[in-house]
This record gives structure tokens, sequence and C-alpha cells, in this order.
């Protein structure tokens, strides 16, 4: 792989392979961040503007319906599914699951370590106490 320096920020290395670059575009999975449906995934159908997006879950697997959803309220995964722009319900649904994204989704690291921060969460008072005794005896 070749290295190339970014010319306005002398910090950032981009890679020459596009891989794994998180562009906003249409298709790619995103997480969402906060409010009352963070932690799931959607997939952006259109870009409104430089700010929003129009995202869907897709309903019928997750259920989240279409709406615009606000870039600062998503983080950008590198997955990619293969749809055009204002894409139908159905044709969303089908490229969702023939990419099988929640595999794909389930097998990052990413997920690992929400699923390992939320079960480490879930932990009552006895639970956090024997976690502390085995670390202890280790």
């Amino acid at each position: 792989k070749e290295s190339v320096r970014c010319t306005s920020c002398s910090s950032f290395n981009m890679s020459s392979d596009d891989s794994n670059r998180r562009l906003v575009e249409c298709g790619r999975v995103c997480l969402v961040n906060f409010g009352p449906m963070g932690g799931k995934l959607v997939v952006i159908v259109n870009v409104i503007d430089g700010k929003r997006v129009l995202v869907d879950g897709p309903s019928t697997v997750n259920g989240i319906p279409r709406q615009a959803m606000p870039l600062a309220r998503l983080s950008l995964t590198t997955i990619k599914i293969d749809i055009e722009p204002g894409a139908r319900l159905s044709t969303l649904v089908k490229a969702y699951n023939a990419a099988d994204v929640q595999k794909q989704w389930a097998e990052s690291s990413w997920a690992k370590s929400m699923a390992r921060k939320g079960a480490k969460a879930k932990l009552a008072d006895f639970d956090r106490f024997k976690l502390m005794v085995a670390r202890k005896t280790v």
C-alpha cells in the first residue's frame, strides 16, 4: 500500500486503498450514536445536504423507518451495500440481505466491543464483586 499525505492536515494519512474509506454515500451502513434509535444500524439512502442524509433501517429488518437524520448523530462504518440513490424499501431489503450486513457487523471488532460494554453494564452488584475477586485471584 502506498501512503499519501494530505496537504491540508499534516496529521492525517490516507491509504491509496479505497476499500477502507468511510465516505458519506448512498448504501453506506451507519451506526446511530444516540437518541431513541441509538446503537442500531441504518443505511444511507440519499444525501440531502452537507449535514443531513435520508436513512432507512430497513424498517422490516430493525424497525427504523425512512427519515432524515443529521450526520452528527451517525457514525459511518466500513460496510457498504450496492443500491441506487432513493432506492425503494424492497430493493434496499434485498441488497441488505444479499450483503449480509448483520453478519458483517457482528464480526466487526466495533460490534464486539459494544457487546462487551453492554454485558458489563448489565452486571448486578454481586456479579461485579465476583468479577473483582476473580481478577484479584488471577
